[in-house]
């Protein structure tokens, strides 16, 4: 069970669910809440496979590279990990924004109550990259409009999305294919579309960023 809705911080996807199921890449990083924790989820290179048993989760899911600023930790150091917001913040602070959600009639809401509240003004540089490469342009082709150096492009990028430029290309990429294969678009041709050699690079692609097959990946979702 997932249902998101948009929120009002701008880019922003405010989520609730069970916890169950796989979570794919997606350039974006989440403040989490479960059952009395607040926990932060960094930004995946591969899926993640969530364990245990379903419990009641919501979350706050920030546009590609707004979250650390929120956070005040480059995102890079929280690649592929999920960690207490207790090891990033003051202990005294996570109490006390725990005990404000515990009291609120609606977790998902108060989560993003707390994110209007810190979320830094949006990097026009990083939105610029983020939706150049959305959109399938080039990474070299995209610093250049951007005014920026290669060295200084993966170094701002490692540190708003975890990872380098062109592994955030490739993972947006792959969220468009996913789109159109889902829309019914034979694979053939979404590969085409979203930019991949061909159909086998597509495959590839999914299998190693997603972890199972394209078309159990579908079946699934």
């Amino acid at each position: 069970m997932y249902t998101e809705r948009a929120s009002r911080l701008a880019g922003a996807v405010i989520w609730t669910g069970d916890g169950a199921g796989r979570v794919l890449p997606d350039g974006c990083m989440d403040l989490l809440w479960n059952e009395g924790r607040l926990l932060v989820a960094g930004p995946d290179t591969r899926a993640y496979v969530a364990g245990g048993a379903p419990s009641t989760w919501a979350g706050v899911r920030f546009y590609p590279g707004a979250a650390p600023a929120f956070l005040g930790v480059p995102a890079h150091e929280l690649r592929d990990r999920r960690v207490e917001l207790a090891d990033l913040w003051p202990a005294s602070e996570v109490r006390r924004l725990r005990s404000r959600i515990e009291k609120a009639p609606d977790p998902a809401t108060a989560l993003e109550g707390i994110a209007l509240e810190r979320a830094a003004a949006p990097d026009p540089v990083l939105h610029g990259l983020v939706t150049a490469l959305d959109a399938g342009r080039p990474v070299a082709a995209t610093a250049d409009e951007l005014g920026l150096g290669a060295r200084q492009l993966h170094r701002r990028s490692l540190a708003a999305f975890g990872y380098g430029p062109k592994t955030l290309a490739r993972i947006l990429r792959l969220r468009r294919a996913l789109v159109l294969a889902g829309a019914g678009v034979p694979f053939a041709e979404t590969a085409v579309r979203c930019g991949f050699a061909d159909q086998a690079h597509l495959a590839r692609d999914v299998k190693e960023l997603a972890g199972v097959p394209l078309g159990r990946l579908l079946a699934v979702g």
